[in-house]
């Protein structure tokens, strides 16, 4: 039996789930030619399985991602619902273990912060609406129960804070207008932003939604607290309070 070459240092392999073994000259080849249509073209121009085939070169040494990738986006349907799937998700599918998984959500949670980042600019936080959008989507759109996060700005519309406030069940969050005016006064907020997720997918306002962003609002504006809007985040897309004259 020929030997097996050991693990270098730093690698990502992780037995026993991948073996450990020298790539094969026609795959790593293959991914030599990915990295350099990659730097030549830049990321627009891969399909969406092509763009996690290279990531998860990063992650899964040694094997053919090619296949590995497009079996992730069949069980989680999308590029995102891969990143934000639960590592027990994760760990059920075959050639990804726990180190892997592990990495998946790194990079994750590195996007998520690449994103607030944009946010947090010394510029008006509605002045970058696209950049918001993206960030609330890449944190909830694919979370299983539904979060209740808050965007406290400044007098010149600036993110102050972004906290999430409470979580619920999948389709039901208490929230107590109240406490999100008490934390705005905390933060010396003269603005805000709520924005809730529906794990279902449909970024739709309930009447529940409604009427509870209606109290918010009754409470907020006798202390000059301003509610710019209340947006929905869904798996198809989002809805805007404001933008649907709900608000």
């Amino acid at each position: 039996m020929a030997p097996r070459s050991e693990t270098p240092p730093g690698s990502l392999g992780e037995s026993p789930f991948i073996p450990i073994a020298d790539e094969a000259p026609d795959n790593a080849g293959h991914r030599q030619r990915v990295r350099e249509r990659f730097l030549k073209l830049g990321g627009d121009a891969f399909e969406d399985y092509e763009l996690l085939e290279l990531v998860l070169q990063l992650v899964v040494p040694r094997r053919d991602t090619k296949k590995l990738a497009k079996t992730l986006l069949k069980e989680f349907g999308s590029f995102s619902g891969v990143f934000s799937a639960a590592p027990e998700r994760l760990a059920k599918i075959d050639g990804l273990g726990d180190t892997s998984v592990a990495h998946i959500k790194v990079i994750q949670s590195v996007a998520v912060r690449f994103g607030r980042d944009r946010i947090k600019l010394e510029k008006p936080l509605l002045a970058s609406w696209s950049e918001l959008i993206d960030y609330c989507r890449a944190q909830m759109a694919y979370e299983s129960i539904e979060q209740f996060r808050i965007l406290f700005l400044d007098k010149k519309n600036r993110l102050i804070a972004d906290e999430v406030q409470q979580t619920g069940t999948v389709d039901h969050t208490p929230v107590y207008p109240r406490e999100v005016i008490k934390r705005a006064l905390e933060h010396s907020a003269t603005a805000l932003i709520l924005v809730h997720n529906h794990p279902s997918g449909d970024p739709a306002p309930s009447s529940a939604d409604v009427r509870m962003t209606r109290e918010i609002t009754d409470i907020a504006k006798p202390l000059g607290i301003t509610l710019h809007d209340h947006i929905i985040i869904g798996k198809s897309g989002h809805a805007s309070l404001r933008g649907l004259k709900l608000l």
